[in-house]
This record gives C-alpha cells, sequence and structure tokens, in this order.
C-alpha cells in the first residue's frame, strides 16, 4: 500500500465542488510534487488527509490509516501548512525545544533536525531577523521533529526569491532520498519540479496527472522553428512542407515543425529544393512546465473564467 490512497475523494463547499472524485494511490518513499493553479483543490486534499477537514464523500488512507480516524497515523506525520508561527522574540532553538515539549519528544531531536535542515549556527538568533527562506526551513524542521514517515509541506516555496527557491527544492532532495516520503504542494511545476520523483497534477479538484516524472516527461514533444531568410516565402515553404508530410504550424515571424533535432538537415534540404534559403533553423523541447500548462492553464484569469463558467453550468 501506497503512503497515501484515495477512492472517489470529494469536497464540496456550497456549489463549489472543490476536490471532485479523486482517485490516486501515491508510492511510499521519495518528493511527490503536488502541482495545480491557485484554487484546484490542493490545500482542501491536504486538509482532508490531515484530518482536519471531513470529506463530503469517498474514502482515503494515509500510511495504511483511514483517514476517519487521524489520530492513528499522526505520530508518523509532519507537516507545514501556511506559514509557520513562531514566537519572533525567541530563537529558532527555544522555539523547536517548546514545540517538542509540547509533543512529549526529546530534546535531543532539536539538534537533529537543526542539521537536517542547515540551521545550525544559525539557531541562537531570534527568529525575527530571520528571512523567509530561514522561516521556511523552521517550519520544515519544526514538521520533522518527530522523525515522520510522511512529510507534508504546502507550498513550502512561496514568496521565496530564487536563491530561497533553490535552497527548499535541495532540502526536499535530501529528505526525499532518506527513505520517508514528502508531499510537497505547488501551483508552479517549476519551482519544485528538479526535486519530484512522482507528479500528481490537479485542476478544479480533478486529476489530470499521477504518475512518475519520467512519465510525464515523455509527454513533452520536440519542434523545430525556421524562418525563410525573406518573409514573402512562408507561405510556400509552409504548403510544401505540409504536402511532404511535415506537421506545420504558422507562428509568429516563422514556422514550426513537430520534429526531433536530427531532422534538421531534411528540412534544410526541403527548403533548399524550392529554391528557398533558411535565415533561422533552432530546435527545442518542450518542458514540464510546458506540458503542465497545457493540462491546467496558462494563467490566473483564464483559470478563474474557466471555473466560473463550470459553475454556471453546474447550477445550469
Amino acid at each position: 500500500m501506497g503512503s497515501m490512497t484515495t477512492e472517489g475523494l470529494s469536497r464540496r463547499f456550497g456549489k463549489v465542488t472543490a476536490v471532485n472524485a479523486l482517485t490516486l494511490d501515491v508510492p511510499e518513499g521519495g518528493v511527490v510534487g503536488l502541482v495545480g493553479p491557485n484554487g484546484s483543490g490542493k490545500s482542501t486534499l491536504i486538509r482532508m488527509l490531515l484530518g482536519l477537514i471531513r470529506p463530503t464523500s469517498g474514502t482515503a488512507t494515509v500510511l495504511g490509516g483511514d483517514i476517519g480516524h487521524p489520530s492513528r497515523y499522526a505520530g508518523d506525520v509532519g507537516a507545514l501548512i501556511e506559514s509557520p508561527a513562531f514566537v519572533p522574540a525567541l530563537s529558532a532553538r527555544r522555539n523547536l525545544a517548546s514545540l517538542a515539549r509540547l509533543r512529549g519528544l526529546p530534546l535531543t531531536r532539536v539538534d537533529e533536525v537543526l542539521e537536517i535542515v542547515g540551521l545550525t549556527g544559525r539557531d541562537t538568533e531570534p527568529v525575527k531577523a530571520f528571512s523567509l527562506g530561514m522561516k521556511q526551513r523552521l517550519g520544515i524542521a519544526a514538521a520533522l521533529l518527530p522523525d515522520p514517515r510522511l512529510l507534508i509541506l504546502d507550498e513550502p516555496t512561496n514568496g521565496l526569491d530564487p536563491a530561497g527557491i533553490v535552497e527548499i527544492r535541495a532540502l526536499l532532495q535530501r529528505l526525499g532520498s532518506e527513505g520517508r516520503t514528502v508531499i510537497v504542494s505547488s501551483h508552479l511545476l517549476a519551482e519544485i519540479e528538479a526535486a519530484c520523483d512522482y507528479i500528481v497534477v490537479i485542476r478544479f479538484g480533478e486529476l489530470m496527472f499521477a504518475g512518475p516524472i519520467e512519465e510525464l516527461m515523455a509527454r513533452t514533444r520536440a519542434h523545430i522553428d525556421i524562418a525563410a531568410e525573406h518573409e514573402r516565402d512562408h507561405g510556400r515553404l509552409s504548403a510544401y512542407l505540409a504536402g511532404a508530410g511535415w506537421k506545420v504550424q504558422d507562428i509568429d515571424g516563422g514556422l514550426r515543425l513537430a520534429a526531433e533535432q536530427a531532422a534538421g538537415a531534411d528540412i534544410n534540404r526541403a527548403a533548399a529544393e524550392i529554391g528557398i534559403t533558411l535565415g533561422s533553423l533552432t530546435f527545442a523541447q518542450d518542458s514540464l512546465e510546458d506540458i503542465f500548462l497545457a493540462m491546467t492553464g496558462t494563467s490566473d484569469g483564464e483559470l478563474a473564467a474557466q471555473r466560473a463558467a463550470a459553475a454556471v453550468e453546474a447550477v445550469a
């Protein structure tokens, strides 16, 4: 059994369906990316898994325990939900020591988690002097205090600068390599993809993809962008290449062909056959972010409009 399973799991808030009949089996071990745009249901799913809210319908398990009885697995789960709350005037060490005492955990664990998140040497400074990235690492340290088998982090890179994102990503990779399962949510796949072994993509509460990151990578497509030396030749070149069996798409300033890099020479020869000189020929591969955006939508504005339309359709 995986670290997390769901069967037809749904949660509605009034007329809004936040999670819609989700069926998943997430493997144990490594970093699991739970990705989807803002408002896609990620946080609602996490809160159901932690027993903070009840599902409207369906079932789920965490580490083999039913989410209807979260106390049975709570000791094996660490979580960072939203921004971590600490006493600003106290040091990182004293904040963690207070949390350890509250949970009946040995104080020796404080040194261990400070080392894991890279805050050893900064642990006596007041938390109010910490950067946002350091506060996030301290929040992860707090979640690690019980030495959990499963670590759930909700948007741990939210609001971080590029350097902070790199730090958290490296920490996620390190945690996932230790044998525990780390479920990390984000509305930006690009921020966490390098750390992930397994990806779950949801949109409007519905599952769009779940599988190893290599499986998602296999969906990426290669293409070659070309432009004739003279713009007037684009139409003739497009018609000729399409007639020769190439899949051709007009783009700003030229043409795009679905092709691997090795096809560049053939495309160049085909253009020469009809007396057209190419001004440029470049190869590119879709990124995982391209695939993610194709599944989920390209902007918050677009998604908001689609969600509103879906809500109207549901009422009609």
